[in-house]
This record gives structure tokens, sequence and C-alpha cells, in this order.
């Protein structure tokens, strides 16, 4: 795999971690950006699962990034780095530094498939919504309508870290739990990313993408409220859903994988 960093956007660096994992023997087909979810990593997420190589030994090349204070990419000080709109941005200068040019039509190398998980989801969704010329098609993993970083009790979380009870609110204290699993994490970061999101709460009404978008998530996944809204919601929306799975083990469903490179090629 290819590591790099990503080059200065307008003179702010935002040092993000880049990897490119290219296929043997690529097919005619668009690279697929891979986002992964909050307290995650581009490892945790796509390379230690399998996808990776599983996308790999299809023909397809895989560009992933870690977003801020997450895997390998920098934590930066500013609340504003956090921001989803900065994080677009980023997301369309990785586009531009790796050279993957505008959906062409006849061109089946151009534009990017995306898969994206979680917060990697709500990512993909406003990215495709907002810049359709570069996205072909995507999977969306553990998307719902509703947004559970933006309801996260900060101060209840605080109060915790700082040897305080544990947060009354379950979805606050599984979030928790998730921005702990690897112990390299940076939570006081974690936690400048969720007043970020606060201020630019995932509404899927405000952009809609038109591109084709296949949901899938677990049957058992309680972050994946409104799914259906979801699909109701995009012109060109299909679901699938996976039986036994809840929102942190879908991520390694064969049948995830499956679904989401028939649906792709």
């Amino acid at each position: 795999m290819d590591h790099h960093a990503l080059h200065s956007v307008e003179g702010d660096d935002p040092q993000l971690s880049i990897t490119r994992s290219d296929a043997g023997a690529p097919s005619i087909a668009p690279p697929v950006l891979l986002l992964h979810g909050f307290g995650s990593s581009s490892g945790q997420n796509w390379v230690e699962t399998g996808w990776v190589r599983f996308l790999n030994e299809a023909g397809r090349n895989v560009i992933m990034i870690d977003l801020p204070a997450h895997g390998g990419s920098a934590a930066p000080a500013a609340a504003s780095a956090y921001a989803p709109s900065r994080l677009r941005a980023d997301i369309l200068q990785v586009l531009a530094d790796e050279h993957v040019q505008p959906v062409q039509a006849g061109v089946a190398t151009s534009g990017v498939d995306v898969i994206g998980y979680s917060l990697g989801a709500r990512l993909a969704w406003e990215f495709g919504a907002t810049q359709p010329e570069f996205v072909r098609r995507m999977v969306l993993g553990g998307p719902g309508t509703t947004d559970p970083l933006a309801a996260f009790d900060l101060e209840a979380a605080e109060r915790f870290l700082a040897g305080g009870p544990a947060p009354e609110d379950a979805v606050t204290s599984d979030l928790l739990r998730m921005a702990q699993l690897l112990p390299d994490n940076d939570l006081p970061s974690l936690l400048a990313m969720i007043s970020a999101i606060k201020l630019e709460p995932f509404d899927p009404r405000d952009a809609v993408p038109g591109m084709p978008v296949l949901l899938v998530a677990g049957d058992r996944d309680t972050y994946a409220v409104g799914i259906e809204d979801l699909a109701q919601l995009a012109p060109a929306a299909g679901t699938t859903i996976l039986a036994g799975r809840n929102h942190t083990n879908a991520i390694t469903s064969r049948s995830f994988k499956q679904a989401a490179l028939r649906f792709l090629t």
C-alpha cells in the first residue's frame, strides 16, 4: 500500500493520512474511495476487515482517508478542521491529488465510487449531493436519518473522562466506548470533532444525492433508524439488510462486501 499525506489546502495543512492500494490486475472501473466511521480508522474499518483485499482481488483500486484525529492523521487544534463542510472540502482535495477526473460518459475509469460507513456514510451522502460530478455510485453502511453525534452529551462525557460517573445517555456511552476502542485515539480531539458536528448536524433532506446509492445495515443496528426513509429520499436508492448484524459487526460481513461489489460493478 502507498501511504502519503495530503498537501495544504489554501495554506492550511489538514495533515490527513491518505492510503492507496492498487489492484494487481486493475479492472476498467473508477477507484473506490473508502470513508471510515467515528473513532475508527482506515486500517480498522477497511484493512483488518478484509475490504481492501476483497476489492483489490476484484480489480478495484482503493483510496482511503483517515479523518482528523483518526488513524495516521493529525489532530488539529482548530475546531473548524473537524466540521463536516471542511471534511468534504478535504475529500475533494484528495480526489484532485489522486488525479481523479470528473465522471465522463463513455470513460469507464472516470469519477470515483464511494463506500462509507457510519460517520463516513454521512459524509458520503453529503459529498455525493454537493459534488455529484465526481461520484458515480455510492454504498453507505449503517446510515440513518438521525445524527447520534449531534445528540452526544458532551458535558457528561467530559465529566466521565475527568473521573466522574458514566453518562446516563446510552448513545453517549456507546459512542464513548467506540472512541476508546483504539488505544491511540486522542479523546479530547474526538470530542472537538463532535462539537464541530453539533454545529452542522446531519439532515439528509438538506442535500440529496442523485446518483445510484445502496444503503446497507444490519437488522440489529440501532443507529440505522430511518434507513427506509433515506431510500425514499434518494431518487436512485436501494437497501440491503444484513441478518443478525449490528452497527459494530456489519462491517465484517462478507454479504455486505459482495452486495457492495455487485452494486458497484
